[in-house]
C-alpha cells in the first residue's frame, strides 16, 4: 500500500496535480508510521522533495533530499534519482557548480544501470548548465548525448510496440479460426437466451414496480410522521423561547432591583465609616476603619460584579483608567486579609519591586478584586502556612510598564484533573474542599473575566499537597500629573461658599437622613430633610434652599419624578442625584429630567464635597 501511494503521488506530479500528489504522499506517510517501514523513509522523503521541486519550493526540496540521501545509498534507482533532482533544483537556485557535481554523480549512476529516462534528464540538464556558463562547446555535446539517447529509447519504444503488435496478430489468426468453429453454436444459443433473457426481466420488472409501490407507501407514513413530529418539536421551541424571554426579563428585573437594596445599606456602611475617621480614632482605631473603609468599596465593587457576571462574560463591564498608588492599594488588600491570615495561623511575605512608579494609571477597585480574590484563596486553602506576593517590574518605557504579580502558597494544592475546569464558574477543587472550606466558587471565574478585559491571561501551577502559585502580567501608563482627580480638588475646595448654606435632602432611609445631616452639618451647613418625593415638592414650593439632594427610589413619586415637578415652579435651583441606581444607561434621563448632577451611593466624601461645591459655586455666580 505504501508502495502505492508513493507511485500514486509521483504520477499525480507528473500529471501536474499537486495537490493530489500531496494527498497521496500525506497517506503513505501515516501507513509507513503505522507499520514503521524505515526502508521506505527515503523514498518518502524523496518524493517529498520531487513534489516540492514541482511547487517552486527549492530550498524545501533540498532538505527532503538530504532526509532522503542516507536511505536511499542501498538503492541504486533512487540514489540516481535523488542527485538528477537534487541537480535539477540547484540549477533552479542557480547555483550551477552544485547541479553540475550533483548530475555528474546521476549521469555516471544512470549510465552503470542503463536508466534511460533518468539518463535523458541528465543530458538535457548537462546541455543547460553548460549553456548558462557560456561552455558552448560541451552544451552541444550534451544536447547531441541527449539526442542520442532519446532515439535510442525511441527505438526501444517501437521494438516493444512492434512487438506487442505482432502478439496480437497471432492471437487475431488464431481467433478467427475459433470464431468461425463456433459461430453456427452460438446462434443456435442466442434464441434459447434470448427466451431466458426475456422471462427473467419480466419476472425482474415486476419484482421492482412491487418493491417500488411498497417503497412509496412507507416512505409516505415516515414523512406525514416526521412532520408531525417536527411541528410538536416546534412547539415545544416556541414554548422554550417564550419561558426563556420571560426568565431573562425576571433576571434584569430582579438584578435592578436587588442593585438598589444592596447599595442602600452599603452607603451606611461607608458613610458611618467617614464620620468616625473625622472624630480623631486612635491608631489602632483608625487602621481598623481604614479598613473597613477598603473593604466597603471592595464589596460595592464585588456586588456590582456579581450582580453583572452576564456582563462580564459578555465583555460589556468598562474598565476605568484612573491614577492610583498600586503599592498603597496592596497594602490595604493585605491588611484587609491580615485578620483571616492570622486565624489560619499563616504568614503573608510581601516582595514589591522598588523600581516600580509611585503612581499608575488604571482600574484600581478591579485590580483589588483581583488580588483579594487571589490571596484569599491562597489564605482559605492554607493552614499554619505561608503565602508570598510578588510584584516584579518587567519592562518599561517613558510611558507604560509592565508588571508580573505572583501569589504563591504551600497549601493543599489543586489537582492536575481540577485544573482544567478551577477557572468556570460556581467550581471548586473537590466537593470535600467545598464542605470544608465553603465558598461560591466564583472568585477564580471573576479573576479570569477580569484579567480578559484587560488583555491578560491567570496561570496557575498546582500540585496536590504542595500548593499552588498564580500569576499573570499588567500593563499600567505611568501617571502623569497633569489633571486633578477628585480627592486633589477636594483639597482646593473653598469651604466657606457651603457655610450656612441650605440644602434639602430627599431621602426615605432614616439612616441615610443621619449620616448626610451629620456629614453636611459638620460643615457648616444648613440641612433640611424630607422622607419622600410629595414632601420635597411642597418643601420646595414653600420654603427657600440653596440645594437640594434627591434620592431615585422612594415611597411614593420618585426622584425624577420630583424633581420633574419642582422644575415646573422653580428651574434654577441646583438639584443633585443622590443615588444607588445603576447610571450605565440612565445619565441622559437624568439630566433631561432636571439635575445638574449625579453623585452615585456609597460616594467618596471627596466626589461629594467637590460636586457640592460646582452646584452652589455655578448658582452663586449666576445670581451675581
Amino acid at each position: 500500500m505504501a508502495h502505492t501511494l508513493i507511485t500514486k503521488a509521483d504520477i499525480h506530479t507528473q500529471a501536474s496535480d499537486l495537490k493530489k500528489a500531496s494527498k497521496a504522499l500525506q497517506k503513505a506517510k501515516n501507513v509507513i508510521n503505522k507499520h514503521n517501514l524505515t526502508t521506505l523513509q527515503g523514498s518518502l522523503a524523496l518524493y517529498h522533495g520531487i513534489l516540492a521541486l514541482a511547487s517552486n519550493k527549492a530550498n524545501t526540496a533540498l532538505l527532503h533530499f538530504d532526509k532522503a540521501l542516507p536511505y536511499v545509498e542501498q538503492s541504486t534507482y533512487h540514489k540516481a534519482k535523488l542527485y538528477t533532482y537534487k541537480a535539477e533544483t540547484y540549477f533552479s537556485l542557480d547555483s550551477l557548480e552544485k547541479a553540475r557535481e550533483s548530475n555528474r554523480i546521476a549521469l555516471k549512476d544512470n549510465l552503470t544501470h542503463n536508466y534511460q529516462g533518468l539518463l535523458l534528464k541528465n543530458h538535457l540538464l548537462a546541455s543547460k548548465i553548460f549553456e548558462h556558463k557560456q561552455d558552448y562547446d560541451n552544451a552541444l555535446k550534451a544536447s547531441k548525448n541527449y539526442q542520442n539517447a532519446k532515439n535510442e529509447l525511441d527505438n526501444i519504444n517501437k521494438d516493444i510496440i512492434a512487438n506487442e503488435v505482432s502478439y496480437k496478430l497471432g492471437i487475431g489468426k488464431n481467433n478467427v479460426i475459433i470464431e468461425e468453429l463456433t459461430e453456427e453454436n452460438i446462434q443456435q444459443q442466442k434464441s434459447l437466451k434470448l427466451g431466458r433473457l426475456i422471462t427473467i426481466l419480466s419476472i425482474a420488472l415486476i419484482t421492482i414496480l412491487s418493491l417500488l409501490t411498497l417503497s412509496l407507501y412507507k416512505n409516505n407514513n415516515l414523512r406525514a410522521r416526521a412532520n408531525e413530529l417536527l411541528q410538536n418539536k416546534n412547539t415545544e421551541l416556541l414554548l422554550a423561547k417564550e419561558n426563556a424571554e420571560r426568565a431573562s426579563e425576571a433576571k434584569v428585573q430582579f438584578l435592578s432591583t436587588i442593585t438598589h437594596e444592596l447599595r442602600t445599606p452599603l452607603y451606611a456602611v461607608t458613610g458611618l465609616t467617614h464620620l468616625l475617621l473625622e472624630e480623631s480614632p486612635t491608631p489602632n482605631q483608625k487602621e481598623h476603619l481604614n479598613s473597613l473603609k477598603f473593604s466597603g468599596e471592595y464589596l460595592l465593587s464585588l456586588i456590582n460584579n456579581i450582580l453583572d457576571l452576564n456582563k462580564l462574560e459578555a465583555n460589556k463591564v468598562e474598565i476605568e483608567n484612573t491614577s492610583f498608588n498600586l503599592q498603597k492599594r496592596i497594602n490595604d488588600v493585605l491588611i484587609a486579609l491580615s485578620k483571616s491570615a492570622n486565624d489560619r495561623n499563616n504568614k503573608l511575605h510581601y516582595n514589591f519591586d522598588k523600581e516600580i512608579p509611585a503612581k499608575l494609571k488604571g482600574d484600581p477597585l478591579k485590580i483589588s478584586q483581583i488580588l483579594i480574590n487571589l490571596i484569599g484563596n491562597s489564605i482559605k486553602f492554607t493552614q499554619n502556612g505561608d503565602i508570598w506576593i510578588t510584584v516584579k517590574l518587567i519592562e518599561r518605557t517613558d510611558t507604560r510598564v509592565t508588571l508580573n504579580f505572583d501569589i504563591k502558597d504551600n497549601g493543599v494544592g489543586i489537582s492536575e484533573k481540577k485544573q482544567q475546569s478551577i477557572f468556570e464558574n460556581f467550581t471548586q477543587g473537590s466537593v470535600q474542599i467545598n464542605r470544608k472550606f465553603g465558598g461560591t466558587g466564583l472568585g477564580l471565574s471573576i479573576v479570569k473575566n477580569l484579567l480578559a478585559l484587560m488583555d491578560s491571561t491567570i496561570h496557575l501551577v498546582s500540585e496536590l499537597g504542595q500548593g499552588s502559585r498564580f500569576f499573570f502580567e499588567l500593563e499600567f501608563d505611568i501617571f502623569v500629573n497633569q489633571t486633578a482627580n477628585y480627592k486633589e480638588a477636594a483639597e482646593k475646595i473653598d469651604y466657606q461658599v457651603m457655610v450656612d448654606k441650605k440644602v434639602l435632602v430627599v431621602e426615605d432611609n432614616k439612616i441615610n437622613q443621619l449620616i448626610t445631616r451629620k456629614i453636611l452639618e459638620k460643615n457648616k451647613m444648613i440641612c433640611d430633610v424630607a422622607d419622600n418625593g410629595d414632601i420635597a415638592v411642597n418643601k420646595a414650593k414653600n420654603d427657600s434652599f440653596d440645594l437640594i439632594l434627591m434620592d431615585i427610589h422612594m415611597p411614593g413619586i420618585s426622584g425624577i419624578e420630583a424633581t420633574r415637578q419642582i422644575r415646573e415652579f422653580n428651574t434654577t435651583i441646583p438639584i443633585v442625584a443622590l443615588t444607588a441606581v445603576t447610571l450605565d444607561d440612565n445619565l441622559d434621563e437624568f439630566y433631561n429630567n432636571g439635575f445638574n448632577d449625579i453623585i452615585p451611593k456609597p460616594y467618596k466624601t471627596e466626589e461629594f464635597f467637590t460636586k457640592l461645591h460646582n452646584a452652589l459655586s455655578e448658582e452663586e455666580s449666576k445670581t451675581a
